[in-house]
């Protein structure tokens, strides 16, 4: 990741099986200056089951009688598409994703070389895909929505376990194992980021728990970002500011499109909007190290008071609060002085208002 934040502009299905429309959303994310463009890969037939209900939001959104597997039939993304729109990606100076969903899906992106890879956070508890992610040897960012701590606790252990071992574990007692080494944890460094992250959609204001990003930092000692689901731009900026250094957010060409995510994905002007907002948060959130800024050394000399004499002081006089005072004068010494100033002699005569 050449910059942070990073931020995904996430596709995900609003191609809705357009290919045409799969381009145009390359498109746009690059020109709201996005570093990455976001799809997802899958086999609707070996992700969901027959009998696989749909979320609410999903039953709200697309036909209420249509079985999840037949929503995602309607919603993959061709493999052949995949290499055209990665280097139509690259063409337009950004960076081309995918997520996968099954072990043929990821293999068949390993084809592709991307430079990492997300882990949807409904994968976070498939231990075999997970394992997988990991064994590819890419840098993972793991999305957490819907987990508890411990759950992303065992995910990482899982993600450690494939790190260091060739084989599948024999069961997940050894993967516990593994995990109590601390050689093992210390090998997600600089391979692992977490994302919080809220799987309703539209998320509610008061579900959105941006602490919950902060625990995830200080509890695995890792850097985490945000996957946002929120309506508009305030919480991914306010991520960033909070310290996220990775941003995920759907977004489409039209929000009255037919499909799941469309209504809570932002449109393309307003995805612009979210990066330049990021980019200038990132920007003036600085170093962090409390000092006089280049900008601010001609107001320092303008704007603070210096000791001036209140009224005629002649050579040798004492100093008292009756002929010292303070005010702006752009050189002298500054009023912090004054109390040391007190009771010693003037070194020159002084009129009033002239520095000492």
């Amino acid at each position: 990741m050449s910059r942070l934040p990073y931020i995904i502009a996430e596709a995900g299905v609003n191609h809705n099986g357009d290919r045409q429309r799969a381009f145009d959303l390359v498109d746009a994310a690059a020109e709201a200056g996005a570093d990455a463009v976001k799809f997802q890969t899958f086999n609707a037939k070996r992700l969901a089951a027959l009998t696989a209900p749909k979320a609410a939001y999903q039953k709200q959104t697309t036909e209420a009688e249509q079985s999840q597997l037949e929503m995602l039939e309607a919603l993959e993304l061709p493999l052949e598409w995949h290499a055209p729109l990665q280097a139509h990606a690259h063409k337009r100076g950004i960076e081309f994703l995918s997520t996968a969903f099954d072990m043929q899906s990821l293999a068949f992106l390993e084809t592709l070389g991307l430079p990492f890879y997300k882990v949807p956070s409904g994968e976070l508890t498939n231990g075999p895909l997970l394992w997988a992610f990991a064994r590819t040897g890419k840098p993972l960012v793991v999305s957490t929505g819907m987990a508890t701590l411990s759950e992303v606790e065992q995910g990482l252990a899982v993600v450690s376990h494939a790190l260091r071992h060739e084989h599948p574990p024999a069961s997940l007692n050894e993967v516990w194992q593994c995990w109590s080494d601390p050689r093992a944890r210390a090998a997600l460094e600089g391979q692992v980021s977490l994302l919080h992250c809220t799987s309703q959609y539209p998320t509610p204001m008061h579900e959105v728990n941006l602490k919950a990003m902060d625990t995830l930092a200080d509890v695995f000692r890792l850097p985490v970002g945000y996957s946002d689901h929120t309506q508009g731009t305030l919480i991914p900026v306010a991520a960033v500011a909070r310290g996220a250094t990775i941003i995920e957010k759907h977004f489409t060409l039209d929000r009255q499109l037919p499909g799941p995510d469309h209504k809570t994905s932002l449109e393309p002007v307003e995805l612009k909007r979210m990066v330049s907002d990021i980019r200038a948060i990132a920007e003036a959130l600085g170093d962090g190290q409390k000092v006089p800024q280049a900008s601010e050394w001609d107001t320092r000399t303008a704007a603070r008071q210096n000791l001036v004499a209140a009224a005629p002081i002649r050579q040798g006089e004492r100093l008292r609060a009756d002929n010292l005072t303070t005010a702006r004068a752009g050189q002298g010494e500054l009023a912090m002085a004054y109390w040391d100033r007190l009771g010693q002699c003037a070194a020159r005569d002084y009129q009033p208002g002239e520095a000492i």
